[in-house]
């Protein structure tokens, strides 16, 4: 019996034995390489939220945000400048990204579009003054627009120094044998009141005094202003009409400061009106003014019309296009339209950072001019960058789910991700919500209740299109009505701000009878309701937001509509038609 045992213990340790020489180093290896990976992992593992991707933490738990649990952040991110993010292969495949590089306008390669109005020529026209003091008794001409031929009767003054002159010269008309002196005198200082001959020897021979004198058109042309009424009283030398001669007009353009290098005396332009886009005309440049506009930044360009037929009409809107021949010190960057987003007044492009890899940062531009399909840029971009043109929503919307700068995320404060209305994070409660500077936050509940009100918005815009001053009153009170419903009770800062800013406007709206206040505080009033719809979205109707460039003295401005086609609020039936689509709500 014990000589069994003795063999079975000898067969165990020969196994464990050969176990070890068989399998040992393996397994040793195996532990070793397990235990270095896992200590490699955790040491350089970042964790984060799905739902809020600015949340970064070298150990797991709880979101500080929402409570959700933490997951591995994802690997390769390492290295990358703050507000930059990559994408992935596959996902830049179907994005269907694309990217074009920046660079300056060439000789020959481009055109350039400036915007202007029809002026008088003023060099051509007249101011009709008076030649004496008195009152005037009748006015010949009634309207401005009428046309007037030199020598045409204008209007009728009584004059009591010029009543005082003729009983002079009547009296002088006496005495001119023995004093012919006097008598010269007194038909001299007639004459320096533009009496003719002829009513000065009309006035002698009939020994009676005038107590009317006309005033006669010393210019023809058309009557552009008329400055007085029958019973004014006018001193010697007051303007009484103002008459231009249309024969010629000035097409007067406004250039950026960045375009003016490209400008010069002479440079042949076509000039279009909005009238007759079919009939454009080749003039040149006659005058570049040498001040510069501080509030607009812009250079007014002067060019002559002649205008025998009377096409062009002062205040018409017209178009000049210049091809560029040559370059000036400062050339002009474009960029394609495609690869500018628009938030309010904000611009922004996506920027490839590094050519040989998928990585991408929001810039913020400054552009004008939307020429051919391509802006010109001010600001913002350097020749030679390499900005996206295609797939621009998209890659927006990863920078927004990875918690980077974006069309709606300056980059500073916290990155709207969509739970902000969840129970129990900092959004629930708006009246907790601090405000961050450059950053606009809004709870869902509030963004939802400022889309109620798209309906009685464009009920308003569609007023300012026509043109209807009541209406667009009409339609402000109602969306005031709206507004007032909101309940207030524990909004954030931000909410408040646009809930009284909008506000405001609207009741200014309600309570102005002129068309252009109105159109004034419509574009105030985009620039703080527009964010909060593009938040909450427009539920199932589908809103376009539009810009004209002209709009807001050049500044540009935005508006909603319901169709994609444009209907200029800002200017009605003058500009109809001006403007374009920048962005869709869904």
């Amino acid at each position: 019996m014990k000589k069994n045992i003795l063999y079975i213990a000898l067969a165990a340790v020969g196994g464990l034995l050969a176990g070890y020489l068989f399998f040992g180093d393996t397994f040793g290896k195996s532990e070793n390489q397990d235990n270095t990976h896992n200590h490699q992992v955790e040491e350089g593992q970042l964790w984060t939220c799905s739902m809020h991707p600015q949340v970064m933490q070298p150990e797991p738990g709880d979101c500080p945000i929402c409570g959700m649990d933490l997951i591995p952040a994802e690997s390769g991110a390492d290295g990358l400048a703050p507000g930059q993010f990559r994408m992935t292969k596959n996902a830049l495949a179907l994005a269907d990204v694309r990217t074009t590089i920046v660079g300056s306008a060439t000789a020959g390669g481009h055109s350039l579009r400036l915007s202007g109005t029809i002026q008088e020529n003023e060099k051509a026209g007249a101011t009709q003054a008076a030649y004496f003091g008195g009152r005037i008794e009748e006015l010949f001409v009634n309207f401005e627009g009428e046309e007037v031929k030199s020598g045409q009767k204008l209007a009728s003054l009584y004059a009591p120094e010029l009543v005082s002159a003729q009983q002079e010269l009547i009296t002088a008309s006496g005495l001119k044998a023995s004093q012919p002196e006097l008598y010269k005198a007194v038909r001299n200082k007639l004459k320096l009141w533009k009496l003719t001959e002829k009513q000065i020897g009309e006035i002698e021979a009939s020994g009676r005094v005038q107590e009317y004198f006309p005033v006669y058109a010393t210019v023809s042309g058309t009557v552009s202003e008329i400055r007085v009424q029958a019973g004014d009283y006018v001193d010697k030398g007051s303007p009484l009409f103002k008459i231009a001669n249309l024969g010629s007009v000035w097409a007067v353009f406004d250039a950026y400061e960045n375009q003016v290098s490209l400008l010069r005396e002479g440079q042949p332009l076509i000039v279009t009106a909005k009238s007759y886009p079919d009939a454009p005309v080749e003039a040149r440049i006659s005058f570049i003014n040498p001040v510069l506009n501080a509030s607009t930044r812009t250079v007014e360009v002067q060019t002559v019309l002649q205008n025998p037929e009377g096409k062009f009409k002062p205040g018409m809107f017209v178009t000049g296009d210049l091809a560029l021949t040559h370059k000036g010190q400062n050339e002009a960057l474009v960029i394609p339209e495609s690869a500018v987003l628009w938030t309010g007044e904000r611009s922004v492009v996506y920027v490839k950072t590094d050519p040989n890899a998928p990585v991408f940062v929001m810039s913020v531009i400054r552009v004008v001019d939307d020429v051919n399909g391509e802006f010109t840029v001010v600001s913002g971009l350097e020749n030679g960058e390499e900005v996206v043109t295609q797939g621009t929503f998209t890659l927006d919307a990863a920078a927004q789910l990875k918690g980077k700068k974006s069309m709606m995320h300056d980059g500073s404060g916290s990155v709207p991700t969509g739970h902000e209305g969840h129970l129990n994070t900092p959004m629930a409660n708006s009246a907790e919500a601090e405000s961050t500077p450059g950053k606009r936050i809004f709870s869902k509940a509030f963004t939802v209740e400022m889309a109620t009100l798209i309906p009685a918005y464009l009920k308003m815009k569609d007023a300012l299109v026509a043109g209807d001053v009541p209406v667009a009153q009409a339609g402000a009170r109602e969306l005031g009505r709206l507004m007032s419903a909101i309940p207030t009770n524990g909004l954030g800062a931000d909410e408040k701000s646009v809930h009284e800013d909008s506000q405001d406007q609207v009741k200014a709206i309600a309570d102005s009878e002129v068309l252009e206040t109105q159109r004034k505080h419509f574009v105030r009033l985009n620039e703080v309701l527009i964010p909060t719809i593009e938040t909450s979205g427009s539920g199932a109707q589908t809103l376009y937001v539009q810009t004209c460039p002209m709009a807001n003295n050049n500044k540009g401005a935005i508006w909603l509509s319901a169709q994609k086609e444009i209907r200029n609020p800002y200017y009605g039936d003058a500009m109809l038609s001006c403007g374009r689509v920048i962005s869709t709500i869904q």
